[in-house]
């Protein structure tokens, strides 16, 4: 699965990536995350507030470091 995070490299788009990756490999997940931090690419994606989170092209979360509960939900 590729993921996508939106941010400009801060301690919360770290923690977003980080949160990512170990409920990824707490239920078994292959995950690939990419890092975009080109402004023009995040307001492309129509996403003002970061960290944010896209997946198959579409913002699952924006403004916070996603929840646990909220990473496993997106990995299905």
């Amino acid at each position: 699965m590729d993921i996508k995070v939106l941010g400009p490299g801060c301690a919360k788009c770290k923690a977003t990536a980080d949160m990512i990756t170990r409920v990824a490999g707490e239920a078994g997940k292959e995950v690939q995350i990419e890092k975009i931090e080109d402004m023009r690419q995040i307001v492309g994606f129509g996403v003002m507030t970061t960290p944010a989170v896209v997946i198959a092209g579409k913002v699952v979360h924006k403004g916070t470091v996603p929840s646990h509960d909220q990473v496993l939900a997106w990995l299905g």
